[in-house]
């Protein structure tokens, strides 16, 4: 964690100068999640799936009351019916997708090779549509949300798997959404790692921080203040928003490299998406 912190506070001294990562993606991993083994010495490793309800016994319990009727399930069901419906030519969804689009959202993102990017599930949905003569959908919610929650639903307890290839595009990739996790933004001047890594468990307002490790394993996300389904760029957008940044368009380069090494963080835990928020 000490490699990340140093980062962290080199970013924030130089604003976008670039810095130069001493600690290979797998140190970076191990420091990241020791760092919240040490903080919560009680919550057990695979619980930080759960976010803020992993660390708050009354937020857990109001939680687990929403979760016997889940609000996604609609979302899930729609999802599941927008993937298997035919395009105009005949084809779906699951033939863009390894497995035919079933059981693999553990290993998104992921880098591409052959395009030298970051690929999310949502950017791979719309490609599907565009390759088969369909128009695009939005990113931040409706249709795209409802199928990615229905891929995620399919992929639930699969053990996060993203890889970083031995390609220096990949590396370039990985640190650029390194820097922007731990990078000071905005008028409060404050990254992601401030809210996630430095102060999880705290409150802000009426609200607790969620630790950073397993943030993404849940999304697509229903949450309360949206009575919707959202992506998770919608909710970095949103982030971004609240420290009085602007933000980036869903699906940019810049947040499709966050999401590469935000989930690469939580490598080894497992899916649990969709999911439910207060």
């Amino acid at each position: 964690m000490k490699q990340l912190l140093t980062m962290a506070v080199a970013v924030g001294l130089m604003g976008s100068v670039p810095i130069v990562a001493q600690a290979t993606p797998e140190q970076d991993m191990k420091e990241y999640q020791a760092h919240y083994h040490k903080r919560f010495p009680n919550v057990p490793h695979d619980d930080f799936i759960n976010g803020l309800y992993a660390l708050d016994p009354e937020k857990r319990s109001q939680w687990e009351a929403i979760e016997d009727f889940p609000p996604y399930t609609v979302a899930v069901e729609e999802g599941e019916k927008l993937f298997n419906t035919p395009f105009a030519n005949g084809k779906t969804y699951a033939s863009c997708f390894k497995n035919g689009g079933i059981g693999i959202k553990q290993d998104y993102p992921y880098f591409d090779t052959k395009t030298g990017q970051v690929k999310t599930i949502e950017l791979e949905i719309n490609e599907c549509r565009v390759k088969n003569g369909e128009k695009p959908l939005g990113y931040q919610k409706g249709d795209i949300a409802s199928i990615s929650a229905y891929m995620s639903w399919t992929s639930r307890g699969n053990t996060i798997n993203v890889k970083i290839p031995n390609d220096p595009r990949a590396l370039a990739a990985y640190e650029s959404g390194k820097e922007h996790y731990y990078a000071k933004r905005g008028q409060l001047n404050m990254s992601c790692a401030d809210c996630h890594v430095s102060y999880p468990g705290y409150y802000v307002r009426a609200n607790i921080l969620s630790p950073g490790l397993g943030q993404t394993s849940h999304f697509p996300t229903f949450r309360s203040k949206w009575q919707n389904m959202g992506t998770l760029h919608r909710r970095y957008g949103g982030c971004n928003r609240q420290v009085r940044a602007a933000s980036f368009d869903p699906q940019s380069e810049e947040y499709r490299n966050l999401e590469y090494f935000h989930t690469y963080m939580s490598n080894g835990l497992e899916i649990n998406g969709p999911g439910s928020r207060m």
